[in-house]
C-alpha cells in the first residue's frame, strides 16, 4: 500500500500521523524550540518533550491547558515523568479549515481483575473524551 502525502512529509516535530488513535507518552520536559523552516527567521514556540518519543510536540494553548488540568499543575516542572495520551483528533481546525491535529487525553489506569485468584492488572483507560 502506498503512503499518503502527509506520511511522506518529514518533520522534526510530532504530527497527528505520529500518534494515531492513542499513544501513551511520558513527559521529559518543556522548552522553547525554533519551529521555523530552514532558512527562515527564527520562530520560537514552547514544545513538550517525551522520554519515549524521538520528536517533541509543539504546544498550543488548548493542549497546554488540558495537560495542566489533567496533571493538576500549571508549573511544567511538575509534569516531568507524568503520563498523558496523545491522539489524532479529526475535529481540530486550523484557520477556518478542518485539518485534524494532536489532542491530549488524561492517562488513567483502571483495574481489571481477569481472574479472582490473580493480581489485578492496570491498563490505560480507553476513554476518548479529553475532559
Amino acid at each position: 500500500m502506498s503512503p499518503k502525502i502527509s506520511e511522506m512529509k518529514s518533520s522534526k516535530f510530532l504530527k497527528k500521523e505520529d500518534v494515531g488513535e492513542g499513544t501513551i507518552c511520558i513527559i521529559q520536559g518543556v522548552s522553547q524550540e525554533n519551529v521555523a523552516k530552514d532558512g527562515a527567521d527564527p520562530e520560537m514556540k514552547w514544545c513538550i518533550h517525551f522520554t519515549n518519543l524521538d520528536k517533541p510536540m509543539v504546544l498550543n494553548s488548548t493542549n497546554m491547558q488540558l495537560i495542566a488540568k489533567f496533571l493538576g499543575s500549571e508549573d511544567t516542572d511538575d509534569w516531568e515523568n507524568k503520563k498523558i495520551i496523545l491522539y489524532d483528533e479529526p475535529s481540530v481546525s486550523f484557520g477556518n479549515k478542518l485539518t485534524g491535529g494532536i489532542r491530549v487525553k488524561q492517562f488513567k489506569t483502571i483495574v481489571k481483575p481477569d481472574d479472582p485468584g490473580q493480581t489485578p492488572k492496570t491498563e490505560p483507560s480507553q476513554d476518548l473524551e479529553p475532559f
